[in-house]
């Protein structure tokens, strides 16, 4: 029960003649490092319910009796998985206060048990470039620091997803950009955001929460299309977007563009519900703000995450819920 020490990262060794170059660990700079918490990546259900109905000695109990059974895939296991395959390297670390280490079909190297406290202040020692969890108050904690996060969900039904390919959706405002346009909307409406967006078509928005996690995995797709290997590139991304095309979308691809980022689709649905374009894409994940697309993209199958950043969020709570220490 002991918290886990964080690993030093370790300069990567010239390889010697016919050494495999998959020796070594990469550079924090050349990797995508994700860090998941506990409930998260698996489904706890049981665990949460004996924590808050019988408390945290009878919870510890439970978890060194079950420690060797694997847990049930969780939201996130999909996500995490499919990136592994293709990766040498997954960069993968379990940021969670709890102590289970049975893990199904995973290789998960670093672990960060903190004993019940909050493992948010060792992300960045991590070099975390995207931190998932099923705590909302958490995330909004990681945000706070200026690390990419998400509170994701499990869809409502599960939807085969590709084994070969990592899919991304990112909603635009208040995502990858700044929530500078949604402040407009609210205050003056759709009219004067239409006015302003003309404007400044030519003005790029400012960087939101993820999109530093975007250009993490623009730094690997770029290692294929440079080998002009562009089609087989094992990561797509989408951009997925209420705005219209005709009316504010040049501002969203000009923004990107200025970034030196692009996505490999860009969807603008001018306000319709994005659940039923995201079931045909069938992403691993989707990251919006707004609660309303991310149930509408669980009711048509994909695992949505929602980004606590903007004016679009309800104020915070000012008494979190009681969560178990391994139930992020």
């Amino acid at each position: 029960m002991e918290p886990g020490e964080p690993r030093e990262p370790q300069e990567p060794r010239e390889p010697g003649p016919g050494a495999e170059t998959a020796a070594a660990p990469p550079k924090p700079q050349n990797a995508v490092t994700i860090a998941v918490s506990s409930r998260a990546l698996f489904r706890m259900d049981e665990e949460q319910r004996i924590y808050t109905e019988q408390g945290v000695e009878e919870y510890v109990r439970y978890q060194l009796e079950h420690e060797n059974e694997p847990f049930s895939p969780g939201p996130a296991f999909p996500f995490v998985k499919v990136r592994e395959q293709f990766l040498r390297y997954p960069g993968l670390t379990l940021a969670s206060p709890g102590s289970s280490t049975s893990f199904p079909d995973l290789f998960i190297e670093r672990f960060c048990m903190t004993g019940g406290n909050s493992p948010i202040c060792y992300l960045k020692a991590y070099h975390t470039n995207l931190y998932l969890s099923a705590d909302a108050e958490k995330v909004r904690e990681a945000i706070d620091e200026g690390i990419a996060a998400a509170t994701i969900f499990s869809p409502s039904r599960d939807v085969v997803v590709s084994q070969s390919q990592l899919r991304v959706a990112f909603d635009g405002d208040a995502v990858l950009f700044s929530d500078e346009s949604e402040r407009i909307v609210k205050a003056h409406g759709l009219d004067r955001f239409f006015e302003h967006e003309k404007a400044h078509e030519n003005k790029p928005l400012a960087q939101g929460p993820l999109k530093g996690f975007l250009e993490a995995l623009g730094r690997l797709q770029k290692k294929f299309y440079s080998k002009g290997l562009r089609l087989e590139c094992p990561i797509r991304t989408y951009l997925v977007t209420a705005r219209s095309a005709a009316s504010s979308g040049a501002r969203a691809l000009k923004t990107l563009r200025s970034w030196g980022l692009e996505t490999d689709e860009a969807l603008f649905l001018a306000g319709a519900p994005k659940g039923p374009l995201l079931e045909k894409i069938r992403p691993h994940i989707f990251f919006d703000d707004q609660m309303f697309h991310v149930a509408g993209a669980q009711e048509m199958g994909t695992v949505a995450a929602h980004v606590p950043y903007g004016v679009a969020q309800t104020p915070r709570r000012t008494a979190p819920a009681k969560q178990a220490p391994s139930a992020q």
